[in-house]
């Protein structure tokens, strides 16, 4: 069965919880360019493991973000003014995010890790998409971005996620994690726009779907991922991938901390503004302003 139809061409207002006046800020930042900067091989508190796993999705952004851009950009014109002024911010976030993934990717390659398999299963995955109707990957754009913006909040809200990491790789990290939350409307929106429409029973059933598929892949590839990276420091076995299980369910625990609200996307009358979490977009600006200048952080 067919579900995915062509869109119409005229925009029109669509009432949406996304919070009045709320802007999206390009931040231009540059994250760990200094000759002495030596975060080290394992720059999260020296843990193989949780270092591994952000470094495996590191390597996801580049050309993850660069189809996330080519998705919502489909759709840019059938949106009122507002929201395509919000795109456009959109996409020059997502273009500083890759330039400064480039830079710890690198890093990475640097210290000695082979990142081809890695690479090639992106590659191969987003190879995938050029067929499939513009439709099907802005709703899986959609839901990529939801799962950003879910993760986000977690990494901004509990300290433990950087317990003892490198400053700037850190700093780089939550820089990317308040731009996600403060756009984490955007493709949405523009979902809600270019399926507008639809039937609601229909936007429900090609998102539930989709959100399933994406998640079995998504932490199926992080899995593999992470393993690869610690293979090749010689570390394997049943014990890694408890330890893996460990740093993702418990300590910090970032698959368990995003159950709930991974659930909320499939309730009836779903969007990602119904929780207004910019509170922590301002508690990480401030965080990062009292480093740079020594200032006391204000609330």
């Amino acid at each position: 069965m067919n579900m995915l139809s062509s869109v119409s061409s005229e925009p029109e207002t669509i009432q949406t919880p996304t919070p009045a006046g709320h802007e999206i800020t390009p931040r231009d930042r540059r994250f760990g360019r200094d000759a002495g900067h030596q975060p080290g091989k394992y720059w999260q508190n020296g843990d193989p493991v949780a270092t591994a796993f952000y470094n495996c999705l590191s390597l996801t952004f580049p050309r993850g973000e660069a189809f996330f851009i080519e998705s919502v950009k489909e759709f840019r014109d059938h949106t009122p003014a507002k929201l395509q002024n919000e795109i456009r911010a959109f996409v020059k976030q997502e273009i500083i995010h890759s330039r400064e993934h480039l830079a710890l990717n690198r890093r990475v390659e640097e210290n000695g890790y082979d990142t081809s398999r890695i690479e090639t299963r992106i590659t191969e995955s987003l190879a995938m998409t050029k067929d499939r109707p513009k439709i099907t990957n802005l709703a899986a754009t959609m839901i990529l971005e939801h799962f950003t913006a879910i993760m986000a909040q977690q990494f901004l809200a509990n300290p433990k996620h950087w317990e003892n990491s490198d400053q700037e790789t850190a700093d780089l990290w939550r820089w990317h994690a308040l731009e996600e939350i403060e756009h984490k409307g955007v493709a949405y929106d523009t979902w809600l726009y270019a399926t507008k429409d639809w039937s609601r029973r229909k936007r429900w059933q090609v998102k539930a779907v989709m959100m399933v598929l994406i998640t079995r892949n998504f932490w199926g590839n992080r899995w593999r991922d992470t393993l690869d990276l610690l293979a090749q420091d010689g570390i394997t076995g049943w014990r890694v991938k408890l330890k893996l299980l460990k740093f993702l369910l418990v300590k910090p625990g970032i698959a368990r901390a995003i159950i709930i609200p991974w659930l909320k996307f499939f309730l009836p009358g779903f969007h990602p503004w119904n929780e207004d979490d910019r509170h922590l977009i301002q508690r990480a600006e401030s965080e990062y302003e009292a480093a740079i200048t020594g200032r006391p952080a204000t609330a």
